[in-house]
């Protein structure tokens, strides 16, 4: 859905790229991630700056594959290395769809997926994900005690605390927290993502990982992901012509748009619900406004007992709630897609009448 906005600035983040330019495997070999490109890294650290929403000044900066990369290199670094069994892997449901396969995939000595936070009662140590915003359902999370104090490690994946999402409401400062590219500007395809470390020898066995896994991360994705990152803190100066210049600005009117009018839709409806979220005050934007999450959290009625097969039958492709360490009544649907993609899910779902 960024796709127009970033139309709308022509070649304001067009670059070049001579052949015999970043053909070294070192970007910068003096620092602990040497292969993070310092254009990239002043961009990151610029950003977070101007949005406010991170801390940065006594974190070293990790760059991945996206975040994806970044997940499975804190794993490896904040696991224990002597310990006669895995780790244990856990978020508080309904969690990330993704953590259970990523963390399961190399059947790694190391860790292994435990699941839901909330349940996890086993004694040993632990590394729980925390998701704030969290994907699926938006909500604005804090870790879950889930064992003796002083065992577990955190992990904080931050994708969506943007303003475009979510109001920010303090530079948070934990010890891992992860972001990634495609969430904050729309540039998936870049496939860039970085992490915030406060320890140094985390952030060096993290930077390890990577080395053994891809031996750095593309120069040519990082230079164009400092130039776009450049151009969204540009966007936000206060001297530019127009509010709709500041990308967040700009996103933030789409994402509540879509918002207003998927609500629109079920109210009408008898047949599905969505969560409600509070107004809070933002510190980029200057005032108060509920969250606009990337993803619906959409529940059908009681009635229904499997939501995902349900919109299917109707053509509307979700991701069911079993994925994500919950009931089937739930689904998890886009709100990121095309204007006529999302245009088309919504002439869908107004149409479906319950004939049970």
């Amino acid at each position: 859905m960024f796709e127009s906005y970033w139309r709308k600035m022509g070649d304001k983040c067009t670059m070049v790229i001579a052949g015999y330019e970043s053909l070294s495997y070192f970007a910068d070999a003096k620092n602990l991630c040497w292969f993070l490109e310092p254009k990239l890294e002043e961009a990151v650290k610029r950003l977070h700056l101007t949005v406010g929403n991170a801390v940065v000044g006594d974190h070293h900066v990790v760059v991945g594959t996206g975040s994806s990369q970044l997940i499975q290199a804190a794993l490896y670094a904040l696991s224990p290395s002597d310990e006669p069994e895995p780790v244990s892997v856990v978020s508080a449901a309904p969690y990330y769809s993704s953590y259970p396969e990523v963390t399961d995939f190399l059947r790694s000595g190391l860790y292994k997926w435990a699941g839901d936070a909330h349940t996890f009662d086993a004694d040993g140590p632990y590394i729980e994900l925390v998701t704030s915003p969290n994907n699926p359902d938006g909500v604005m999370r804090e870790a879950v005690v889930v064992n003796r104090p002083g065992q577990g490690k955190l992990v904080h994946d931050l994708a969506y605390y943007w303003p475009q999402y979510t109001s920010i409401s303090r530079a948070v400062d934990f010890d891992v927290m992860l972001f990634t590219a495609s969430k904050c500007t729309g540039h998936a395809g870049s496939r860039i993502g970085w992490a915030l470390v406060r320890d140094k020898d985390v952030a060096r066995k993290m930077t390890k990982f990577i080395e053994i896994n891809t031996i750095g991360v593309s120069k040519e994705s990082q230079l164009r992901a400092a130039k776009i990152l450049g151009a969204i803190s540009d966007s936000c100066l206060p001297f530019g012509p127009s509010k709709y210049d500041n990308f967040f600005e700009y996103s933030k009117t789409l994402m509540a748009e879509r918002w207003d009018k998927l609500r629109a839709v079920v109210k009408r409806s008898n047949i599905f619900s969505l969560p409600k979220y509070p107004n809070q005050y933002c510190l980029f934007a200057g005032d108060s406004s509920e969250a606009h999450p990337a993803f619906a959290w959409m529940k059908c009625n009681d009635r229904i007992e499997d939501c995902d097969k349900f919109l299917r039958e109707h053509k509307i492709v979700t991701r069911s709630g079993r994925r994500f360490g919950t009931d089937p009544k739930h689904v998890r649907i886009s709100m990121v897609s095309r204007d006529e993609e999302f245009n088309l899910f919504l002439q869908r779902l107004s149409t479906i009448q319950w004939s049970g």
